[in-house]
């Protein structure tokens, strides 16, 4: 289904005179509630403004005569209408890292232990060092370095069974849950 000058004009007329989108749907043929929702949104025809229906009052002609009379005349009250607050598209705010730029900051000692850093720094030293192209569901996916800059690496030695990682690296990425909880405590 393509919207036509024609289904279009159908569309605008329709949602003009108040009706809803399962209506305008049938109507056409063809498309679904959702489709005409989209397109309304696309044309920018979503703001319809409503009105309160009039309550109805059964009076006796006579007595609103009568109370005609006796009252004095009083402006009618306006619709009240709400604005419809429009979303505002922000873009998304992402730091832009350039080659050579230092890192953001790498987690401090007081979140990994001693221990666990000076394993790691190790076992880097032995690692492989491969490049994306050789990396295998068996060898370590520890990234090192900066990936915007050639000295980027891969760790590369076998991993821990069931891990992305090799033991030091499964040791820094996968902390008990308990240490966490007690490191979020002590901030």
């Amino acid at each position: 289904m393509s919207w036509t000058d024609d289904r279009v004009e159908v569309l605008k007329t329709m949602w003009g005179e108040g009706k809803s989108a399962s209506q305008i749907a049938k109507e056409l043929g063809g498309v679904t509630r959702n489709a005409v929702i989209g397109k309304v949104h696309r044309l920018g025809l979503s703001n319809r403004a409503t009105t309160a229906a009039k309550p109805t009052t059964k009076e006796k002609p006579a007595a609103k005569e009568s109370a005609k009379a006796t009252a004095p005349k009083a402006k009618k009250p306006e619709p009240v209408v709400e604005p419809v607050a429009k979303p505002v598209n922000l873009p998304l705010r992402r730091p832009i890292i350039k080659a050579g730029q230092p890192l953001p900051p790498q987690p401090s000692a007081n979140e990994i232990s001693a221990e666990a850093l000076a394993t790691v720094k190790e076992v880097e030293k032995t690692a492989k060092q491969l490049n994306l192209m050789e990396l295998t569901e068996r060898v370590c996916k520890w990234p090192v370095g900066d990936p915007a800059t050639e000295n980027f690496w891969f760790c590369g030695h076998p991993v821990q069974q069931g891990k992305p990682y090799c033991e030091a690296h499964v040791a820094v990425a996968f902390q008990p849950m308990s240490s966490r909880r007690d490191r979020r405590a002590s901030r």
